[in-house]
């Protein structure tokens, strides 16, 4: 059974790929393919799909390869005869949508918070993973669309692929593990680091990671912590919501967005 063009979108997604979609959305005089034309382009070239052949199509590839590569989506206009020597000499207009892999979302520490935060984030168009080494807590969670992942912080680590398009947050049941996680990832290629703890606990690992070189203090500011923007949180479930709101602050702001304000969480109520 032959694909569409939106199950490979999904496809190129799952593989981890950007892409992005052509589609003529207007054509005049002769051209080779009319309005409605489609065609995938992956990160790497990869094409699905026509919207003409010959040298209209290889331009909208390059054009399709240097819209990924900048993030954004852009209408182009060719004249086939002017630009690509195509004697049908018609024009088009050719929009380029830039589809985007979902981000990452790691949860370090499946506790009240872990769960709540795991939840409530299937809502939006996160890849999420929640890890946590306790069973017992780990199937308490029973909410679809979630990756569990059932190993040590230390087993898992060194396999978590990081990108642009990766965010983590941190609370586990203990301080030194919380830290752990903090000093092997604070130097990853992510767009979101945040750890969740009291003003105190950040205080201190801040004296910790600056005295003990693991990172300068530029390094550690840009550390969401206290994770969550301050709504006066009580519940888990509330403590969650906040926390996902300074996430996707830093995800519309961009990486490493600052945070100024923000709640004082307390570590025992994520235990």
């Amino acid at each position: 059974m032959k694909k569409d063009l939106f199950q490979i979108i999904e496809e190129l997604h799952k593989q981890g790929k950007d892409c992005a979609l052509c589609t003529v959305i207007q054509s005049s005089g002769s051209t080779p393919l009319k309005a409605g034309a489609k065609m995938i382009v992956s990160e790497n070239g990869e094409i699905y799909g026509t919207i003409g052949g010959g040298d209209l199509e290889k331009s909208v590839i390059q054009n399709a390869i240097q819209i990924i590569r900048q993030g954004h989506s852009e209408l182009f206009t060719h004249n086939l005869l002017q630009q690509h020597g195509m004697c049908c000499g018609g024009k088009l207009s050719i929009f380029i949508d830039f589809l985007r892999k979902p981000d990452k979302l790691y949860i370090f520490g499946a506790g009240h918070v872990g769960r709540a935060l795991a939840q409530i984030a299937t809502t939006l168009p996160f890849d999420i993973y929640l890890i946590d080494d306790r069973k017992i807590e780990m199937d308490k969670f029973l909410h679809a669309g979630v990756n569990k992942i059932p190993l040590s912080y230390k087993e898992i680590l060194p396999s978590l692929p990081f990108s642009k398009g990766t965010y983590v947050a941190i609370m586990t049941r203990d301080h030194a593990m919380d830290r752990e996680i903090l000093s092997y990832c604070i130097h990853k290629n992510l767009s979101y680091l945040g750890m969740i703890g009291s003003r105190r606990k950040i205080e201190i690992t801040k004296k910790m990671f600056l005295s003990g070189g693991i990172c300068t203090e530029e390094e550690f500011e840009r550390i969401d912590s206290p994770m969550g923007i301050n709504i006066e949180a009580q519940s888990p479930e509330e403590i969650a919501v906040s926390i996902l709101a300074g996430i996707i602050q830093h995800k519309n702001e961009g990486p490493f967005a600052t945070l100024k304000n923000v709640t004082q969480i307390n570590h025992k109520q994520n235990v």
